[in-house]
């Protein structure tokens, strides 16, 4: 087996997310499709979606690790009021705890009050279930998180579960539509987890692209195609371990962090900033963590669109 998968890694395939041709895309059906083989196998899942001790107990883990990401690169994204003072002193340490207590609570109060007037608008592609989506209509300055998924069953329970929320039914909305189908722009827009399980990721990405507003936020996390993540995701996580079930992962379809780049630098229309990449890793005994070295197993990236 070990011979036979190490003949799917490259150390860069340059024309893995070259957009698909005509000619792919009229045997496609639609050019953000999954194979119907991917489309059965979460829809054989879409039943446990919320268990967190069943087949997707991993997913539970990592979604806690991808909102620390996504609420880190928000906040640092968000800037607080500009009348709001920050004294250039160690207030702690010279004011009495009552004052230095007051003035942080105050600044803490003007900091969330200008994050909540920033309210975003969210697309979460590939929504499965609803476990991201569900984390990211709770966050206080998102207004609406729209997620679509191509599997009905995943969006059944997705949209069951929301309702057992009553908060959040007026935040959220599940569709089973393609990405192309999508009308209207966004603040943020997330791609985790699913640009491994579709037939052509380039297009992928060029719609999700394509449904940012001016300033927004995509955040794209995958596998990197190496050794490393096919032992970790496929021998352990589902031969040996049996974490996650068999034939979740296909070593063939992961990509590259530095091919996500390279997409955005030959592909991408009009101007992006790469604001921050990290690897993440799953350790038995913590649960997942985020790392610096991001062209090894999973990451996750956060891309802004400057115009």
């Amino acid at each position: 087996m070990w011979k036979v998968a190490r003949r799917s890694y490259t150390k860069f395939n340059p024309d893995f997310l070259k957009p698909a041709s005509d000619g792919v895309r009229s045997n496609l059906k639609l050019s953000t499709s999954a194979s119907q083989d991917e489309i059965n196998h979460f829809t054989e899942l879409a039943p446990s979606w919320w268990d967190v001790w069943g087949p997707q107990r991993i997913l539970h883990k990592m979604n806690l690790v991808r909102m620390d990401f996504i609420q880190k690169t928000l906040r640092d994204q968000l800037k607080a009021a500009p009348d709001t003072y920050v004294p250039g002193f160690d207030y702690k340490a010279i004011l009495p705890p009552q004052i230095s207590s007051a003035i942080e609570e105050q600044l803490n109060q003007d900091i969330r009050t200008q994050l909540y007037q920033q309210q975003l608008s969210v697309l979460d592609i590939g929504c499965g279930g609803g476990i991201l989506a569900e984390s990211l209509a709770r966050l206080p300055f998102v207004a609406k998180v729209d997620g679509i998924d191509l599997t009905p069953e995943c969006i059944e329970i997705a949209r069951s579960h929301a309702e057992k929320d009553p908060a959040l039914a007026p935040k959220l909305d599940y569709r089973v539509q393609p990405l192309e189908e999508v009308t209207g722009t966004y603040d943020l827009v997330t791609c985790l987890e699913m640009l491994e399980h579709v037939a052509q990721p380039s297009e992928i990405l060029r719609h999700a692209w394509s449904k940012l507003n001016k300033d927004g936020i995509l955040m794209v996390s995958t596998i990197n195609r190496d050794p490393v993540s096919w032992f970790t995701t496929i021998f352990m996580a589902e031969q040996v371990l049996r974490l996650v079930p068999r034939g979740t992962h296909h070593v063939s379809k992961y990509i590259n962090s530095g091919e996500i780049k390279q997409w955005f630098k030959e592909e991408c229309v009009g101007q992006y900033q790469v604001l921050d990449c990290k690897g993440s890793m799953y350790l038995p005994m913590k649960g997942w963590v985020n790392h610096d070295c991001s062209d090894i197993g999973n990451y996750i990236m956060a891309i802004k669109k400057i115009e």
